[in-house]
């Protein structure tokens, strides 16, 4: 078991029967004598839909115990991505609703821990970073503000922020588990990796 207050993305969770897997989480304190709520939004591990409900902070959930088996992705195709045991070559499909954004990074032959409960896929693990090339933006400038930034497109069709000198064509180091990145506040970390850009998720948020 597990309280809504720590609840974490990615986290599976099953209610009523019904088995989830955490999208967001956001915890938020009470006024005066009201208790907090945590906000979530959740999606259905089997039929797709999303639930964004609000919880006390000491709920608690039952949180499921999963098996992770590394597996090569295949291919993707309609709404479903495969892939495969690379011993056994068993396949099995996994929603790409489940995957979210991070299905836009995905490349045959990349193997990555699939979560299964009961013999059931549930979900992917992906890496905390991932690279993709900046397909179309602005040309590169020079501002003497460090928080000016300009809209660009990667490759894989993501929308996302950077710096104003970045040109297009250069690799974008970026979290691929919450969608594209926008900036929000303080740009986080900066740091250069080869020629491109690191974006925290945890300073940023997606684009809608």
């Amino acid at each position: 078991m597990v309280v809504a207050s720590e609840l974490r993305e990615g986290m599976i969770i099953r209610i009523e029967g019904q088995i989830y897997k955490v999208l967001e989480v956001e915890s938020k304190a009470g006024a005066a004598k009201m208790g907090g709520v945590v906000k979530t939004k959740l999606i259905n591990v089997r039929g797709g839909r999303l639930w964004e409900p609000h919880l006390r902070p000491q709920e608690k959930l039952e949180d499921l115990e999963l098996e992770r088996r590394m597996m090569e992705f295949l291919y993707a195709e309609g709404g479903t991505c495969t892939f495969m045991h690379p011993d056994t070559y068993e396949q099995v499909e996994v929603s790409g609703a489940i995957l979210g954004p991070g299905k836009k990074f995905l490349q045959p032959g990349m193997e990555l821990p699939v979560e299964f409960f009961a013999g059931e896929p549930m979900s992917v693990v992906f890496p905390d970073v991932a690279e993709a090339r900046v397909a179309t933006t602005a040309p590169p400038s020079h501002s003497q503000q460090d928080s000016a930034w300009k809209e660009a497109r990667l490759e894989n069709g993501l929308a996302i922020r950077v710096p104003l000198v970045h040109c297009s064509r250069r690799n974008c180091a970026r979290r691929c588990e919450n969608g594209p990145l926008c900036r929000t506040g303080a740009y986080g970390t900066q740091a250069q990796r080869g020629r491109g850009i690191l974006i925290d998720r945890r300073r940023t948020k997606c684009c809608r």
